[in-house]
């Protein structure tokens, strides 16, 4: 495992640990709203505090973007972190056992190394640039699907950009005509983990930031897949709208939506 690799990974499960153990003691979470359907809890500030810590222990001179915490400025240009403590708040608050720790690594701007935890069903999906994908160390792969009769695709809901629900409600109707079914689980980077491990055959969503992707990103390109914006290019670390999947799937998917992006999506 590359050693930086390692470390990502030390950092997820410590960070998965603090999650696991109060996600049994509910009564101990304290929930903020910080904005609009956007929570945040004190389990997500102390697992990404771990992740820091863990981060700046090994590498003191890398820069670090957190969810939670924002910025943190290295010395060292061409190294940054980029994790998202809790990918799931909302399930994690509910109740509901579907979230993780994400964390990628950026070296000179392209993604590198990434790790995707979920610390209740203890399943590590890792990627390192240029030598594949795993869960807990066996070899995954995209599936390779050639139509979308009888996929089931991924999605999340944009429940933080509201203006654009007739938008996804159209996409949504094209795909699920064609597919066998589809899923919303409420976790963006397990939705790309699951692609990667052939769980799922695509996925699509809007409005996402890059703690969200990062990590799940090369997972996906490291199993073998692609992931673009919703146009097919490459803005969608930008954009926040991303699609995913094999390369026949992720083509049908944007053919199908092409035709209700409008100008605000089409970026």
């Amino acid at each position: 495992m590359h050693p930086m690799l390692n470390i990502a990974v030390r950092a997820a499960r410590s960070a998965g640990n603090v999650i696991a153990r109060a996600f049994e003691q509910q009564d101990k979470v304290e929930v903020e709203s910080k904005g609009s359907n956007d929570f945040v809890t004190n389990i997500d500030k102390q697992a990404e505090q771990v992740i820091v810590d863990a981060i700046q222990k090994a590498y003191p001179s890398h820069s670090i973007v957190g969810e939670e915490f924002g910025l943190i400025e290295g010395t060292d240009p061409d190294y940054q972190w980029i994790i998202d403590p809790l990918d799931g708040t909302t399930n994690f608050v509910k109740g509901i056992p579907h979230f993780a720790v994400s964390i990628a690594l950026k070296v000179k701007g392209k993604l590198d190394q990434a790790v995707v935890f979920d610390p209740i069903r203890g399943e590590l999906f890792t990627a390192s640039r240029g030598k594949g994908a795993q869960l807990n160390g066996f070899r995954i792969r995209v599936k390779n699907s050639k139509e979308l009769t009888g996929a089931v695709l991924a999605t999340g809901f944009p429940f933080k950009k509201k203006q654009h629900t007739d938008a996804y409600l159209n996409m949504f109707k094209a795909l699920f005509t064609k597919t066998a079914d589809m899923r919303r689980a409420g976790s963006a980077a397990l939705d790309l983990a699951y692609v990667a491990a052939g769980r799922v055959d695509g996925y699509f969503e809007m409005g996402l930031k890059p703690w969200d992707t990062a990590a799940g990103e090369l997972i996906v390109i490291e199993a073998g897949g692609l992931v673009t914006d919703f146009v097919g290019g490459h803005n969608h670390a930008k954009s926040g709208n991303h699609v995913a999947g094999g390369t026949k799937v992720l083509r049908e998917i944007l053919k199908d939506i092409r035709p209700y992006l409008g100008d605000a999506l089409a970026k």
